[in-house]
């Protein structure tokens, strides 16, 4: 952030040039990350101020979006050349702020986005990732039967919707006590803290693969009884729901 504005602009730019040499010129695949985007976006404004350019939101050029994606949209393959690069663009949000111009415009152009979350850190949880509003727009093409597991969707799907409910009983809890929530309410602030300390968080050297983190999901879904597991289909429910965890 403290360095030279013209090289906070030039820098993206010098380290994809050279990827993109090594990846099809060398045949290698590359992985290029990029911190901190942010600053890159910031002096992108300042040179914009400077030639006086009519400001878009929060000052920053209206040509932004553009700018941006001449440079994620550097990532992937050619026809006929062996190498790839790929992009782990990392930038900060002022103010935690998901609808900041740099994340907001990162979000729309990027496949996808990790997004984390300074109260998972501060409690520990590493690596501090919120599942809720990170995503992947091109999971669906990757995941299922021949590549992952029959049922890698129904489970995120259920995952997803469990953690979020957690999050919202989490919510009701500071407000009427734990002494006002019933049964069911329960099951799922035991399923949001499980799921945070045994399934997002990892040790530095844990090596657990797809189908480990599949198993680990439906240890975690048997917390609820199965009516409950509404995003899963019977036939799906019969083959995992109660097979030994251990399985």
């Amino acid at each position: 952030a403290n360095d030279p504005t013209i090289e906070r602009i030039i820098t993206p730019r010098i380290a994809l040039t050279t990827a993109e040499y090594l990846a099809y010129e060398c045949g290698k695949h590359v992985l290029v990350i990029l911190t901190d985007m942010s600053s890159y976006a910031d002096a992108l404004r300042e040179v914009s101020a400077a030639r006086e350019e009519v400001p878009g939101r929060r000052g920053y050029p209206g040509y932004m979006y553009t700018d941006l994606a001449t440079i994620y949209e550097r990532a992937g393959r050619i026809e006929g050349r062996k190498g790839s690069i790929t992009q782990i663009p990392i930038l900060t949000m002022p103010n935690d702020d998901i609808t900041h111009p740099t994340p907001d415009l990162t979000g729309y152009i990027t496949e996808g986005q990790i997004y984390i979350d300074r109260q998972l850190h501060n409690r520990q949880i590493y690596p501090p990732i919120n599942v809720l509003p990170s995503l992947s727009r091109l999971m669906k093409s990757a995941i299922g039967e021949g590549m992952t597991r029959r049922d890698h969707s129904d489970v995120s799907n259920q995952l997803y919707a469990n953690y979020a409910i957690g999050k919202d009983v989490q919510a009701m809890k500071a407000v009427v006590g734990e002494e006002a929530l019933s049964s069911e309410d329960l099951l799922y602030l035991e399923f949001l803290d499980k799921f945070e300390r045994k399934f997002v968080m990892q040790g530095a050297y844990d090596t657990r693969n797809i189908f480990q983190s599949l198993d680990l999901a439906w240890t975690l879904l048997r917390i609820f009884p199965r009516e409950l597991l509404h995003r899963i289909p019977a036939k799906t429910l019969d083959q995992f729901y109660s097979r030994d965890a251990t399985s």
